[in-house]
Order: C-alpha cells, then structure tokens, then sequence
C-alpha cells in the first residue's frame, strides 16, 4: 500500500487573512453554532454598516453564546437602527477639523492623518462609521497635500497615523507614507514624534510580520504604537506573540480601551485586562466612554443603566 505523502501547507500572509474575514451574518452564525434567526436581525444592521471579522477574532469567541463579550463587539443589532436623539454621524466635528484631504487638525503641535478607511474588523462602535472616506482620498496624489501641510508647519511636533486602521496598508506603502513624511519635515525639523493607531495587530495578528517590524525599527522618529483591547480574551496566545514581537522593536507600546455595556462594564474585567496589558508589556493608556455616533447607543454604559450620561472625550 502506497501512502501519499502530504504536501506542506505554505502558511498565510496576512493579506490572505485580511480578505478571508467573515462578513455575511449567516456564515458568523453558523460558525458559532448561533441561532439561525439571529443572521436574519443581523442583515438589516449589516446593511447599514458591514459586518468583518477576521476569523482569528471569530476563534475566541464562545461558540453559541449570544452575549459573548467578543461577539457583542462585533455584532450586528437591529438597536442600530433606532433613531436616538444626540447621536449623530460626526460626534467630534472631525469635518470642522479638515486642513487638507486625510489631514485632521484640532491641536496647535499636533496632526492626524487619515491614512486609510480599510480595517480588519467592523467594530459596531466604531466613531467613524459614518466618516467620508471617499472625500479624503487623493488619489494619484495620496497623502501629497496633507504632508505638504504637515511640512510647511514648524508647530506640528507629532503626527498621528490612522483611519480606519494605518496597518491595512501593506508595508510597502507604509513605507513610501512615512519617507514622504520624512522628506517633507527634514529641513524645517521639529517634527518628533510619530503615534499610530491599531487594531490589526490584536484581531489580525499577522499583521505583524517581518516587513512591519523593519518598517517599525527604522523610523526617524519616537514611535508610539497605540493598541486597543477592550476585553482579555483578546489576549489570546496568537495577540500576544505579536505584542511581543511588536515590543521587541522597541516601540513604546500603549492601550486604549472603550468601555462598553456588555463587554467590560465590570471593574474585575477592566482590573484583569490592565493586568495582562502589563504582563505583555503594554501600558494601559487610557479607557473612554464611546462616541455619540450614530447606531452606538447600546454601547452607553449610563444609558444602559439609566443613568445621565457622563461626558464624552474630546
């Protein structure tokens, strides 16, 4: 008897990973044993703002447990679709802050840029659900007028990259960003700082491959990675090798989390997530109440409890 000998599977790269995300309702509910009514209620809010999650996210979640805090985050809801006074499309007046397209200014020494509307994962309180992307891109020019901006400034002493998710960018382009970015600063100086923002690297682990750690090790600036984990079964073994990974380069490495009815409104499960923050290495930087947008409401804490709002960060 002749036994076949298996061919080696070659292992994923990220962006294999990235496009195999989940995003039909049905597809989510089958695969966490979840009740088929469920992906019916669940369309009607996809519809609205797509579902993604990557199915690295998906294998922490409990399987046939509807108030799963990881499945809660990504959870499509007909309370979506209520009409609630106060929440709106553009909660920090992120219009109001436009310099240039991708470019938001609100502070004198400080700038973001809107590098990309892509994210791994479709978190149902996501601040910019309703953001223009489509009004900030460039196109041909991508970037070009902003960094122009950030260029001709001597104030602006950070830039801040973000989105969407900065990291849904391939390192390529990443690269090509911030050499502009460098060209564009040298000779005026001051610029030294730059943070950005992910989510990638804990819901899309790898994400954190070789060329995004060489990309990381040698930037021109202080570099600050802000990650954000809201729960502490995100910290699943996978996250916590990129973490490490990502701390190796010698980035400084912080946290931000969103406190959401349902998810971590408990002080044991915020005690237990700073805990395991620091044990990786991580600080944890700061925790916010969520955003007024639009179709967030069941995320509010006090309204969940029925208690006056407290006020959101600015």
């Amino acid at each position: 008897m002749i036994t076949a000998t298996p061919i080696p599977r070659q292992p994923s790269t990220w962006q294999q990973d990235f496009a195999a995300a989940i995003t039909d309702p049905a597809e989510l509910a089958a695969a966490l044993d979840l009740p088929p009514e469920w992906a019916v209620r669940a369309r009607r809010a996809a519809e609205v703002f797509g579902l993604r999650v990557p199915r690295s996210f998906v294998a922490r979640i409990r399987r046939g447990d509807v108030d799963d805090p990881l499945l809660r985050q990504v959870l499509p809801l007909d309370a979506e679709l209520d009409v609630i006074a106060g929440y709106d499309g553009d909660p920090l007046q992120e219009s109001l802050a436009r310099h240039a397209p991708g470019l938001l200014r609100k502070y004198r020494s400080r700038a973001l840029l809107v590098v990309t509307g892509a994210c791994a994962m479709h978190c149902r309180y996501c601040f910019r659900r309703e953001f223009p992307y489509e009004d900030e891109r460039s196109d041909a020019g991508r970037w070009r007028e902003a960094i122009a901006a950030i260029g001709s400034d001597a104030n602006i002493r950070e830039v801040i990259l973000s989105g969407g998710d900065p990291l849904s960018l391939g390192n390529a382009r990443l690269n090509t960003l911030t050499q502009a970015l460098h060209t564009a600063t040298r000779e005026r100086g001051g610029l030294e700082s730059l943070r950005i923002h992910t989510r990638n690297a804990i819901v899309l682990p790898s994400r954190v491959d070789a060329g995004l750690l060489d990309w990381l090790q040698n930037l021109p600036w202080r570099t600050t990675l802000v990650l954000h984990v809201n729960h502490p079964r995100e910290l699943a073994p996978d996250a916590l090798e990129a973490i490490a990974s990502l701390r190796a380069t010698g980035v400084q490495l912080l946290n931000q989390t969103v406190l959401l009815a349902g998810v971590n409104d408990r002080d044991e499960v915020l005690t237990e997530l700073s805990w395991q923050l620091h044990r990786a290495g991580v600080l944890p930087y700061y925790l916010h109440v969520p955003d007024r947008v639009r179709g967030t409401a069941h995320f509010d804490v006090d309204e969940s409890r029925g208690l006056p709002r407290a006020a959101s960060r600015t």
